[in-house]
């Protein structure tokens, strides 16, 4: 059995190193590991892609990380640490539980998210939730976890500095540098300036926008983009968004709002998302929603209807509406339909086919890249955020994570331009050793998918 010694601090991914997506990642000490989030993706194949000679595998609706590794050794899993409540971080916990049994660590919003995940699952009340505040300091088995807030397009995102006898790690999860993000506070500098007096060991940074130059976009010009896009429009207004987006869906019940329109939501995530942010005091009492079964006996220039199915997934609510099988919507021309999401790699044959049908019928589309105005405004850091960050923190090692093969070598590559002199990029499955000495070993750790829904 591989057991990290006294003097030891390893990182150990078993899944989002390589792929977006499956975040499950594994830290190690002193007999004991660490569990940071624990993610699904959706519609995805059970070999991953990076892996080239391998053949290509059935499909699952949702995949997970393998985490039989861990699972083997369960006794030894001091504790789990969800990041944020996005479903690639804490997607796969209820499925996964059972196999894992430990004590999960995460603050309120995401607690909540999760808790209902857990009553879906038949798991409510069995699994031990430990709410921290964002400020917390606290002791899981022999790592010291400090919560530092970071911007995202959810509330309650957070990064995790580990402190061990043996080092520190700062465990970015995902971010970007907003200054004027719709819900939360702005991001905060001089938090991330403080660590470089701690003498970080390693930094496990998102990589998912690493090769793209500049800074993301604000969540504030996404919301003047989608005004300023849908204020002229004459008939039904049908956004796309991920549903887990609740400042999305914030700016756009504003909108809503400037532009004498009636908002309903269509899909459950997205009805899930809005019950949870009103419950926790995150959705302004000021904004109000119809009901979706309303929608269709308003005149067209009064509707903007808000669906899930961005990606193409045949079952959403816009993959129905693209079909006219939606009971509650149907679509004219005359009416557009906007994509305030990107394109997931790997989506594009279904987003095209999605495409297809609605322009077959005559209904305009927009998609965020075609657009000359912000109708998306990504969650992630692109190169010079992260540049930034590096600047800040001054690690001694680089670890990129959150990314393809490509994204990871672009942050590498940004990590080497600002001064780190150990740059470690791997794939899941590889062990890196922080200490006491760097290195890297290669697939050590036999690791994989498991389809945890097939229909």
């Amino acid at each position: 059995m591989l057991t990290p010694g006294s003097n030891d601090f390893w990182f150990l991914p078993l899944g989002g190193t390589g792929e977006i997506g499956m975040n499950m990642n594994l830290y190690g000490h002193a007999g004991q590991w660490l569990m940071v989030d624990c993610g699904v993706s959706f519609d995805e194949p059970l070999t991953a892609p990076y892996l080239a000679s391998m053949p290509a595998t059935e499909r699952a609706q949702v995949v997970a990380p393998d985490p039989s590794f861990i699972s083997a050794q369960k006794e030894n899993l001091c504790g789990i640490v969800i990041t944020h409540a996005h479903e690639d971080h804490v997607g796969a916990l209820p499925y996964l539980w059972p196999r894992l049994k430990c004590p999960v660590y995460t603050t309120r919003f995401t607690a909540e998210v999760l808790r209902r995940k857990l009553a879906e699952a038949g798991l409510e009340g069995k699994v031990p939730i430990v709410e921290v505040d964002g400020d917390s300091h606290i002791q899981v088995g022999p790592f010291s976890i400090s919560w530092l807030a970071v911007t995202h397009s959810i509330p309650e995102p957070y990064a995790i500095k580990i402190t061990t006898p043996a080092g520190t790690v700062l465990h970015t999860a995902d971010w970007k540098i907003d200054a004027q993000p719709i819900t939360g506070k702005p991001f905060d500098t001089h938090l991330y300036r403080r660590l470089q007096q701690e003498n970080i060991l390693a930094m496990v940074c998102d990589s998912t926008n690493a090769n793209k130059p500049g800074f993301s976009v604000s969540e504030r010009n996404c919301y003047d983009g989608l005004l300023a896009t849908i204020r002229p429009q004459k008939g039904r207004v049908v956004v796309s968004c991920f549903g887990s987006n609740i400042a999305r869906l914030i700016s756009l019940a504003r909108v809503a709002v400037k532009t004498n329109r009636y908002m309903a939501l269509f899909g459950r995530s997205l009805l899930n998302m809005y019950s949870i942010a009103k419950k926790m005091d995150v959705w302004p009492t000021d904004l109000s929603l119809v009901e979706p079964s309303h929608i269709g006996y308003l005149p067209p220039d009064e509707v903007l209807a808000v669906a899930t199915g961005s990606q193409g997934e045949a079952n959403a609510a816009l993959g129905r509406i693209a079909r006219d099988s939606h009971p509650h919507l149907s679509l004219d021309k005359g009416d557009i339909v906007i994509f305030s999401s990107i394109t997931i790699p790997g989506n594009e044959n279904a987003v095209a086919s999605l495409l297809r049908q609605f322009e077959g019928k005559g209904i305009a589309t927009l998609q965020s890249e075609n657009s000359t105005l912000p109708i998306h405004a990504s969650g992630h850091p692109c190169e010079e955020e992260l540049t930034l960050m590096y600047q800040w923190v001054k690690p001694q090692i680089a670890i990129p994570v959150h990314g393809e093969p490509a994204h990871l070598n672009a942050h590498a590559q940004v990590a080497k331009a600002t001064g780190v002199k150990k740059r470690q990029v791997g794939l899941n499955g590889d062990l890196y050793r922080l200490a006491p000495a760097p290195s890297i070993r290669r697939q050590v750790v036999k690791v994989g998918r498991i389809a945890l829904r097939r229909d």
